[in-house]
């Protein structure tokens, strides 16, 4: 039992340094790239820890409760690994393939309303605050004509970044 135990606890540990390092391990495994990248994904650090750590914690569990042998702690181990690191497997590429929130570009702030939090002059740049993916951002502004402290603004066009060209609304 202590041997599977072991294997249980090695696994959590590969799981713990997989999280730490993010990537860095993952290179010992970059050169099996056998049968036109069968083995994509199934050899990443966490599919391995999961299956070592399931192998040896059901292992020990099944060594501990019925009193088999090694062998069939091992057969009960193997499916219980298997299906941990199939599970792994599936969570880290639905992880990698979720492409639901995409990140806002500059374009998305034309047509934002806002308002004026420093006063814009004709020549020079004042700050407003526009909604930006949800969020409340303070971008610098500049206007072809002065804007006043607290005017409401529309978003004209993206100058940078974190500045814009705004115009007044007129109601």
């Amino acid at each position: 039992m202590t041997w599977f135990l072991g294997l249980g606890i090695a696994g959590v540990v590969l799981l713990v340094l997989s999280l730490v390092f993010d990537g860095v391990l993952e290179g010992l495994f970059d050169g099996v790239d056998a049968l036109d990248g069968f083995f994509d994904g199934w050899l990443s650090l966490p599919v391995i820890a999961g299956f070592v750590s399931m192998l040896g914690f059901s292992g020990a569990i099944v060594m501990g409760a019925t009193g088999v042998g090694a062998v069939g702690a091992t057969a009960i181990g193997v499916p219980a690994g298997a299906a941990t690191g199939w599970l792994a497997y599936r969570l880290s590429r639905a992880l990698l393939n979720d492409r639901t929130g995409a990140a806002p570009r500059d374009d998305d702030l034309i047509g934002a309303s806002g308002s004026v939090v420093t006063a814009i002059p004709a020549d020079g740049y004042g700050e407003v605050l526009v909604h930006r993916a949800g969020q409340l951002v303070k971008l610098a502004a500049k206007s072809p004509v002065p804007v006043a402290r607290g005017a409401e603004i529309w978003v004209e066009e993206a100058l940078s970044q974190t500045a814009v060209s705004v115009r007044p609304v007129e109601r």
